[in-house]
């Protein structure tokens, strides 16, 4: 969504339905982190943005890399769109390709930011299925490109689609989709992209995309109003309901903008977002645009940290599993644990004046832990915040398990992160890192109690082009530019030996062999390789098929890697 609808501008400073508490309401209250409760592996699923990248430096790789970036929605090839004031078009979904990529992401292009005006100006059907051919087969001409994984038919239709000069917009869904399939049979397919959730609308258009037998792949629709993250949950159960009603399988639900103009630049409203979306099973959301593009959505001015960026990147920290939290008021939270490190890492906010985190199911970190809370600050997006800010750091006696870390004179609209680590023995640099936790493509994740950190990476079969080409993608960080061992737990239950590609920082190929295991699922199986890195950040591509690769033989799953 761009810049428009009065419905949905600034409004006075309230903190999204987190309208700002009084002092007496704010006060004395508890967020509870249960190690112990298991919700997810961790993605990340609140880091991503609407035309959050452009081409070049904006914004540069080194400020993308910490946020772990999950998901983005960019413009197609031919983009025409000059939102929010720009003077010329951005952020072209295939030019941007290689940049994504890079940073760990994957990207939905919205078709019709292909017109010039939004609201979209609608010239003809002869007009729009010309622009899809064209927009399609860029699509299948970039063989190179692995990280186009839903074509968005349209944006917002509730209030944006011309009915009386193009039809019923599900009568246009239908006809685009069937179009689409006609010249790319792979390439998901999103939508709706209603502009709000709404019940009845929903169930108009899955019944009318069951009967045509046009269902979106990954079902889309927008949170902006400044109440929305309240409300998710319900939305959640309301579409699940209506999937059941009407016979159809589960989608996966991506909330591709979300927050409102005078929420998307407070620190602890973003929290709330990232809170929820984990919570109630989101697969991807990401930031509204509403400003400038190509900042990461405001994460970042003049190319530089903004409050706002700490928030995400303490998110982008997050490794492991994502554990459960309970809010207290307006106390909210994320938390994930790391258990081959012993990390809790805690990104929370949304409370003013004396509260309390608690964190429970801490056995596995012994007697004694160290707690350490900062905090991101509230510049706002024009003015920059070179670090976070130091609030506390104590030692704690963990006592039943649990450890309560006071945090004292809290800001409402500031966001904090809290980590808890053993006194002793942490890594100062994280050498394994999960299948799960990775960029997974055209494969999925899995559970199993003999895995590291409780999950892998499964069904990495794909490699006869790049639309379904199967791989793990690991974006790593190094103290120093040196040869590695490269350790791969994995399981191989086909009786004879795998092998996988393996490639980085976009180098030549290499072939592992993965000789075969007790069963599928089981992991306990290791094999080593070198890897040649450079200091810093690194990523490291594990692929039954690939760009520039012949495809791997067999079949061969991936728990973790670590380097040493």
């Amino acid at each position: 969504m761009f810049r428009r609808k009065a419905a949905l501008l600034v409004l006075p400073l309230v903190v999204a339905g987190l309208v700002v508490p009084s002092p007496a309401r704010a006060a004395g209250n508890t967020l509870t982190v249960d190690v112990g409760t298991v919700v997810r592996p961790v993605t990340h699923v609140a880091a991503g943005g609407l035309y959050a990248v452009d081409v070049g430096s904006k914004p540069p790789l080194e400020q993308m890399y910490p946020l772990r970036l999950n998901h983005l929605t960019q413009p197609p090839p031919g983009v025409q769109q000059l939102g929010n004031g720009a003077t010329e078009p951005c952020c072209d979904g295939a030019l941007v390709a290689g940049k994504v990529t890079s940073a760990g992401a994957q990207q939905f292009w919205r078709l019709p930011d292909i017109y010039k005006d939004f609201p979209y100006k609608w010239v003809s059907w002869t007009d729009w299925e010309n622009k899809v051919r064209t927009m399609v087969n860029a699509r299948l001409t970039a063989t190179t490109t692995t990280n186009v994984d839903g074509y968005e038919l349209w944006n917002e239709p509730d209030w944006t689609w011309n009915t009386s000069a193009a039809g019923t917009f599900n009568a246009g869904w239908t006809r685009t989709h069937r179009l689409i399939r006609t010249l790319d049979t792979v390439t998901p397919i999103v939508g709706p992209s209603h502009s709000i959730y709404n019940h009845d609308w929903m169930v108009s258009f899955l019944t009318n995309a069951r009967d045509t037998a046009t269902l979106p792949d990954v079902i889309v629709w927008h949170e902006l109003d400044n109440d929305s993250y309240l409300n998710v949950q319900a939305h959640v159960a309301d579409y699940r309901a209506i999937e059941s009603s009407l016979g159809i399988s589960p989608r996966p639900i991506s909330i591709n903008e979300y927050a409102s103009p005078s929420q998307v630049d407070i620190p602890s409203v973003s929290v709330h977002y990232m809170a929820v979306f984990e919570r109630h099973g989101i697969r991807s959301a990401e930031r509204a645009y509403w400003y400038e593009a190509g900042t990461l959505n405001g994460l970042l001015h003049n190319n530089a940290p903004t409050s706002s960026y700490w928030t995400y990147k303490w998110y982008g920290d997050q490794a492991g599993n994502v554990v459960r939290t309970t809010p207290g008021s307006w106390l909210e939270g994320v938390a994930a644990y790391d258990s081959t490190r012993k990390i809790v890492n805690v990104v929370f906010g949304g409370d003013s004046g004396d509260n309390t985190v608690r964190v429970t199911g801490l056995g596995a970190l012994g007697t004694q832990v160290r707690a350490t809370v900062v905090r991101s600050g509230i510049t706002g997006r024009t003015t920059n915040q070179s670090a976070p800010i130091a609030v506390s750091s104590a030692t704690y006696t963990v006592s039943g398990g649990a450890i309560s870390v006071p945090v004292t004179g809290m800001h409402a609209w500031d966001s904090y992160q809290l980590l808890v680590t053993p006194t002793s023995g942490v890594p100062t640099w994280q050498q394994r890192y999960e299948a799960e936790n990775a960029t997974v493509v055209n494969a999925n994740r899995f559970s199993s109690g003999s895995a590291s950190n409780g999950g892998y990476v499964g069904q990495i079969d794909g490699s006869a082009n790049p639309r379904n080409q199967a791989f793990v993608d690991f974006l790593v960080n190094v103290p120093a530019a040196r040869s590695y061992t490269m350790t791969i737990g994995y399981a191989n239950g086909t009786g004879a030996t795998a092998t996988q590609g393996l490639a980085y920082n976009g180098g030549a190929w290499q072939t592992v062999s993965y000789p075969a295991t007790a069963a599928w699922g089981v992991f306990g199986s290791t094999v080593s390789t070198s890897v040649t890195l450079k200091a810093g950040w690194n990523m490291i591509r594990l692929a039954k098929g690939s760009p520039n690769y012949a495809g791997g033989t067999g079949y061969a799953e991936l728990d973790y890697i670590n380097l040493a």
